[in-house]
């Protein structure tokens, strides 16, 4: 608490879960199934038909129902286990898919189930009667503590009563005997709408069920549980969901766990008129109770908790004696992958000590809530038992809400505190604490910062609240302030570049990166060895001689993967330097920072990472002279050196020349608070010289304060307390080289009395034989593995540096030089510019914006330098312009001559403008000095985008000068004489030279519009062993004959090229996968250009210049980089973009194409962005792909209009637009035209298709009708390549037989965009 009052940030109690817990403590059995809400045809209940896949008809709701954030008036149940706003798609097309579904689901049990044959019932129903709106309100108020004073005015109940999973049953064998109970309820008060699913004891005896497709293969898909807001309008996110299951066994626990103390019921908050981001889950069940399998302290969550193996002799549902309940994300993939599955997260501290408080804060009407409103349900008595359905009495009874619940007594009402003062509204306010304004809880998600290297990206649908342990007397305290927090968006520099920024509710926290650890703010690579640099200053008295010293050197060695650290200090004055040998303290810092961390433990920089003050008082005895010692760590420098100042004040005891000390291991204990860590001991040393041996001692006071990022929650499983053990200490003294040398081995662990006699793995001891630049990564028993550390290639007991600037794997922009550094790199910018705020773009300094010209001047920036020229009728050097009352001449020839004038002092860099014979401005100016030219308009003003650096073409300027006839080749002539020998036309069988754009022959060539092809050489003199049969395509590489004698291929395969690879985007990264064949070689997969801050999304490679161009939808860019080592990205279209997507390269005509989803537009432009024109902007809704066929001179694009989606082409001037596809389509993400077998093929997400099609849109056929959530997709030799979003990563399917044949995950989890393949040529294809 004291904490929180010093920051000012408001805290809330969470006193009513802790009121509450011994009511749930209460309740232990499973649901009975006569627990289950009331139902049946007496009830109202209507009958869904049995069947496989059937839907009800539409129900009206009388009252519309709240999910999340849109009010809904229809629903519709499904055989299925599921309930939805709209109606049910095929089965096909959602049953056996990963969760979430592609529209609004609410799913107690999605899976294929069947009640054909009488093999159970689906029953639902619209219910006001006060006895299932009783009974669901007492659910709600015992799930939401805040929410008591829910009253649901109408709810919806669905049960499917003992129903069986879809069979293929074998004649003569009976079906299974396994069937399924469990019901969903969703009540609503208007406001706020919640969901109750209800799994009685023993009624869910199937877990899952098997695909159709594949029934025979043996593989049973778990069933889903959770909601699904549907999918979002925009690429960027599939729409909130939460999903509860993912295993057999998670799907088991649902009847034997809940999240709100009686197991086999769930409540969850759906729906709200306030902003509700997801949807949220009850916290007040005791998931982790079940110690047998799960030790206390540890993490839990829903989805943690139901992947548990529980049965019913380990279950103890409630443990009085059980100090703490935690509710923490687990399943670090669900954070990885970028859904908005939410894992919601809880904790409470109890505490014994007598309750003081007995009012919560409802979110909604800020009153105060006496809990002994708040009730917990008892059913027994009032539903409809299945061996007596039907005989009851139709009309519902009336039941006393009170009786309802013998075994959830309502508590006696606490005194109410009267240091409670009311808000000017009506609401109340610990007088002792600040409470924040009500907030709705419903937005507010409760997450846990995550173990090091996973990262938590934030998405749509997803709002993060941070959790703070920061216990006062009796109370935990939730600290929540949105007002004014700063966000990743305008502060994610911050934090370094090799960290993630995550958004929480009162700010945002750097994280560092996997395979780096640090505070975010600073990051270091994990195996690599570190330095340090800095200065030393001092003030002693050694003995009673005073010493001063200023600013001497100081260096440190650290060997990260052993905990060894070697500290130097140079030009200390002798006498303060041998009395400061015994202090290994000075050197120890170091040691501390970079431990060799044991399990569960974080070393120094782990916590503080390059800023921090290490402030030690020492104390030594007999004689109780006093030293304090200060260390302040400044960052770290460019070549992420940490950079650190020490200063020594006080007095040290002498110590004779040539005496030596000696030092043994020891042990400290370092104590952890918020930002703090403080450590107390003591240690003896020795001085020995000779025969001389004397022991002294000291007293160490040790104080480290750093700053720590308030908004994200300490993960609680760190220790309080750690114990350093440091072995073979060293400190020596050089008087011929005056350097004081400290060295100590260092490892950080949990405090233990005695060493373990146990060989620990020697990874955590520092005996591994990994290089010293190489990360230990320990097995089991005393196995480890060794991998080189990030910026160093080998095989672990040998790493050597990786140049970065050789190989093009650095972030350097352009006008930047790369600086290989070991381990690292560094950008340095030319001459002439600086850095942006990125620190790796380097930009003009702009000399103009400082106005040092005259105001009758015109100020020219050039890189490194400016100038300055006077306008037209004043004459001058620019920085002092007279008006010029000469009237003969032209603007041109006043500017020449006053320039002419100018150049005739010493060093004058002045451009001379050159003019015609009438005086005119030549439309090309260069200057003479620095060979820089640009154009100009007819007064002389630069033309905007015009300039060229020396040595380069000069623009041209002026009107486009007519195009220079080269002579026609041989390919051009010998095809332009055929073509008159046929009298103009040739016919289908007569054959005519294929020639490419600069009259060379195309390498494969065919007779007329037949199959029989063959390949050339440059000359045109066919390639012997390469003519084709019908059916069949060679594979021709131009100018380079293929073997003369060769396998004969199948007639099936089109051997691929050699040297081709995959491109795909994923957020800010574009990946390389390399192909053996069309096999894909993911070992070799690597990231080729990583763009922090951009979400990549179109990409497209141009053969010609060996160039790859994407769009950036968070930059609203286009840019394109160079494969070659040291290329750099360049920005060609970086206005006039909202949401760039799709791009295509015509490779021919060196144009562009792109889809703006937002603009809604399809715009083209010549590969360096000039001539940029708008080729349509009507009749578009959502345009996402786009492919080209160059050709034949054919524009295709997709748009996902979800009320009328097609798929459009064109010629590729914008001329004879039509739909080319607009029948069964759903979402056609992916988008692709394969130049050799003609045909033009879609991924479409919303049908699951993959489908082909011909350039007119006949012969269309489906290549594979089982995708997952694809969203770009290319064609290669005879298979297809798409990204999903569902798998997260790149799968191969055969063009042939429609199989998938392989799949690519990368090791960073999240959603990959588009795809592109890289030949060693262009492919040329065939009209």
């Amino acid at each position: 608490m004291e904490g929180d009052r010093v920051a000012g940030r408001p805290v809330l109690s969470s006193l009513p879960v802790l009121l509450l817990l011994p009511l749930l403590m209460l309740r232990a059995a499973a649901l009975h199934p006569d627990e289950l809400f009331p139902h049946g045809e007496s009830w109202g209940d209507q009958l869904l038909q049995e069947g496989d896949d059937e839907s009800s008809a539409v129900v009206k709701l009388a009252n519309p129902l709240h999910f999340y954030e849109a009010r809904f008036s229809n629903l519709y149940v499904g055989t299925n286990g599921i309930i939805s706003t709209q109606d049910f798609p095929r089965e096909t097309q959602y049953v056996d898919y990963d969760f979430p579904t592609d529209f609004p689901a609410i799913a107690p049990f999605l899976a294929d189930i069947d009640t054909s044959h009488g093999r159970g019932r689906v029953l639902y129903r619209e219910d006001t009667s006060p006895a299932v709106l009783g009974l669901a309100a007492r659910y709600v108020r015992a799930g939401f503590p805040r929410s008591a004073r829910f009253t649901p005015t109408h709810a919806f109940l669905a049960t499917w009563e003992q129903v069986g999973a879809y069979e293929e049953v074998k004649r003569g064998a009976l079906p299974s005997g396994e069937l399924n109970t469990f019901q969903a309820v969703l009540a609503s008060d208007g406001s706020d709408s919640y969901a109750l699913f209800l799994y009685p004891a023993n009624g869910l005896q199937f877990l899952g069920t098997r695909p159709k497709e594949s029934y025979n293969v043996q593989l049973q898909l778990p069933a889903r549980v959770g909601f699904c807001r549907g999918e979002a309008d925009d690429l960027k996110s599939e729409g909130p969901y939460f999903s509860l299951t993912s295993t057999e066994q998670s799907v088991k626990n649902l009847y034997q766990l809940s999240n709100l103390g009686i197991p086999g019921v769930w409540a969850f908050h759906i729906g709200s008129t306030s902003p509700l981001d997801n949807v949220r889950p009850a916290a007040v069940g005791d998931l982790s109770a079940a110690h047998s399998s799960v030790p206390l302290g540890r993490s839990f969550s829903h989805a943690t908790a139901l992947e548990s193996d529980y049965n019913e002799d380990n279950l103890d549902y409630y443990d009085v004696n059980e100090e703490e309940a935690e509710y923490l994300p687990g399943e670090p993939e669900e954070a990885l992958n970028g859904h908005s599955s939410i894992d919601v997260s809880f904790q409470s501290k109890v505490d014994t000590k007598p309750l003081e408080e007995s009012s919560t804060l409802d979110p909604h009407t800020k009153e105060g809530t006496s809990l002994g409103e708040v009730g917990g349900p008892d059913l027994k008595g009032q539903v409809e038992p299945w061996d007596e359905r039907e005989t009851r009495s139709p009309a519902p009874p009336e039941v006393d809400r009170d009786s309802l619940a013998p075994s959830w007594e309502t508590p006696p009402p606490y005194p109410e505190n009267g240091s409670i003062q009311p808000y000017p509204d009506g609401g109340p306010v610990p007088s002792e604490m600040d409470v924040p304004p009500a907030h709705p809880e419903e937005e507010i998600v409760l997450r846990s910062y995550p173990a090091s290297g996973h990262t938590t990206p934030l998405s749509r649908g997803t709002y993060e609240v941070g959790l703070e342990d920061n216990i006062g007397s009796n109370t935990e305290v939730f600290t929540y302030n949105a007002a004014n927090k700063e966000t990743c968006e305008h502060n994610h520099r911050q934090c370094s570049r090799h960290a993630f920024c995550t958004d929480y509710a009162t700010g945002f926290c750097c994280h560092c990166q996997s395979k780096f650890y640090g505070n975010g703010k600073h990051c270091l690579p994990e195996g690599a060895p570190h330095r340090v640099n800095g200065k030393v200053s001092g003030h002693l008295h050694v003995g009673h001689t005073p010493v001063h010293f200023t600013d001497v050197d100081l260096h440190a060695y650290i060997v990260g993967n052993d905990g060894r650290a070697y500290t130097a200090i140079s030009h200390i004055p002798q006498p303060a330097a041998q009395a400061l040998l015994p202090l290994t303290p000075i050197g120890g810092l170091f040691g501390w920072l970079f431990a060799l961390e044991k399990p569960g433990s974080e070393n120094g920089f782990s916590l503080a990472g390059a800023a921090f003050t290490h402030d030690m008082e020492v104390t030594f005895y007999p004689g109780e002279e006093t030293v304090r010692i200060t260390q302040t760590a400044e960052g770290l420098d460019p070549e992420n050196y940490l950079s650190i100042k020490t200063n020594i004040q006080g007095q040290v005891p002498y110590v004779s020349a040539n005496f030596t000390a000696h030092i043994s291991p020891y042990k400290e204990l370092y104590h952890y608070s918020d930002s703090t860590v403080t450590s107390t001991s003591s240690r003896d040393y020795s001085l020995t010289f000779g025969a001389i041996n004397q022991t002294w001692s000291y007293r160490i006071h040790q104080n480290i304060t750093y700053q720590v990022c308030r908004h994200a929650p300490r993960h609680p499983s760190f220790p309080t307390t750690q114990q350093l053990n440091v072995d073979r200490v060293f400190a020596l003294y050089n008087d011929e080289e005056r350097v004081l040398r400290f060295a100590v081995t260092n490892q950080i662990g949990p405090v233990k009395e005695d060493s373990d006699p146990t060989p620990g793995n020697p990874c955590y001891d520092g005996s591994h034989m990994c290089d010293t630049t190489a990360r230990c990564h320990p097995g089991t028993g005393v196995d480890y593995t060794c991998e080189c550390a990030s910026g160093y290639q080998g095989d672990g007991r040998n790493c050597v540096d990786e140049n970065e600037c050789a190989t093009g794997f650095h972030r350097c922009g352009p006008n930047s030089v790369c600086i290989n550094l070991p381990g690292s790199y560094r950008c340095e910018c030319r001459s002439g510019y600086e850095f942006a705020d990125d620190r790796h773009t380097c930009i003009y300094v702009d000399e103009c914006s400082e106005n040092r010209c005259h105001p009758a001047a015109t100020c020219y920036n050039t890189p490194g330098s400016f100038s300055c020229r006077c306008q037209p009728g004043y004459y001058g050097d620019g920085f002092q312009c007279i008006p010029d009352s000469t009237s003969s001449l032209t603007p041109c020839e006043q500017q020449q001559r006053h320039a002419q004038a100018q150049y005739a002092y010493p060093g004058a860099r002045f451009h001379i403008p050159q003019c015609d014979e009438q005086g005119n401005f030549l439309p090309l100016q260069c200057h003479g000095s620095t060979g820089f030219c640009w154009c100009v308009d007819p007064d002389g003003h630069e033309v905007p985008g015009t300039q060229t650096p020396p040595g380069s073409t000069p623009p041209h300027c002026g009107p486009s000068p007519e195009p220079t006839q080269r002579p026609p080749t041989i390919c051009e002539r010998w095809r332009e004489n055929l073509l008159e020998h046929y009298g103009g036309t040739p016919r289908d069988d007569q054959y005519v030279p294929q020639c490419d754009d600069l009259g060379h022959f195309i390498p494969l060539q065919c007779h007329g519009k037949s199959d029989f092809c063959w390949c050339v050489d440059k000359d045109g003199r066919e390639v012997q062993g390469t003519r084709s049969q019908p059916g069949t395509t060679p594979a021709c590489i131009p100018t380079v004959a293929p073997p003369m004698v060769r396998p004969t291929p199948r007639p099936d395969v089109t051997p691929p090229s050699v040297g081709t690879f995959l491109l795909y985007t994923q957020g800010q990264q574009i990946g390389y996968l390399p192909l053996n064949g069309t096999r894909l070689q993911k070992d070799a997969a690597k990231t080729l250009l990583s763009l922090h801050g951009s979400i990549i999304v179109g990409i497209d490679y141009d053969c010609r210049e060996r160039m790859v161009y994407w769009t950036d939808v968070a930059g609203r860019t286009i840019s394109r980089a160079g494969l070659e080592l040291g290329a750099e990205p360049e920005t060609i279209v970086n206005s006039g973009l909202i949401s760039p997507e799709g791009l295509a390269i015509d490779h021919i005509r060196r144009t562009m194409y792109w889809t703006d989803s937002v603009l809604d537009k399809i715009e083209s432009a010549l590969l360096d962005g000039s001539e940029r024109k708008v080729l349509f902007y009507t009749d578009l809704v959502n345009p996402r792909a786009i492919a080209v066929d160059p050709i034949r001179g054919n524009l295709y694009w997709t748009d996902w209009n979800r009320e009328a989606p097609k798929i459009e082409t064109s010629s590729l001037d914008g001329e004879n637009r039509r739909i080319l596809i607009n029948t069964d389509i759903g979402l056609p993400n992916g988008l692709t035209f394969d130049p050799f077998s003609k045909l033009l093929c879609w991924a479409d997400a919303g049908t699951k298709k993959l489908e082909c099609t011909l350039p007119d849109g006949t012969g269309r056929r489906v290549i594979q009708n089982n995708l997952k959530y694809p969203f770009s997709i290319v064609s290669y030799a005879d298979h297809f390549y798409h990204t999903d979003w569902r798998r997260d990563g790149v799968v191969s399917v055969n063009k042939h037989s429609g199989q998938f044949t392989d799949e690519y995950l990368p090791e960073q989890r999240s959603h990959l965009y588009g795809i592109t393949a890289v030949y060693p040529y262009c492919p040329t294809g065939r009209k």
